[in-house]
């Protein structure tokens, strides 16, 4: 099983920046990709960005250009760098793995999730 732990959440203004960070551990076989999601209130759950083990990378139309996401394969760590944050971004941000289990089956990991929170 992978567990992820996230942190870089926060209070910023709008026009600021902030750098999420997404560690996963565990004895996975494989990890497919990682990504971050977001859910602002009354609203359901939204992809941001993901990217995966070769690098392939797929972001929401609402962030292209200002977001960035990246991964420390090595390090089993993905980060999401967001600049000229909107209050529109305000959400809980979750990060998500996809990978192999020890028994060659495929799963899902989900974060707790961490607060972004941008003032207009």
């Amino acid at each position: 099983q992978v567990q992820l732990e996230e942190s870089g959440g926060g209070l910023v203004q709008a026009g600021d920046s902030l750098r999420l960070s997404c560690a996963a551990s565990g004895r996975p076989i494989s990890i497919n990709a990682m990504g971050w999601y977001r859910q602002a209130p009354g609203k359901q759950r939204e992809l941001v960005a993901t990217i995966t083990g070769v690098g392939r990378i797929n972001y929401a139309d609402s962030v292209k250009g200002r977001f960035t996401i990246s991964r420390d394969t090595a390090k089993n760590t993905v980060y999401l760098q967001m600049n000229s944050l909107k209050s529109e971004d305000t959400a809980v941000y979750y990060c998500n793995a996809d990978y192999i289990g020890v028994d060659l089956g495929r799963y899902d990991s989900w974060g707790q999730g961490t607060q972004v929170t941008v003032s207009s």
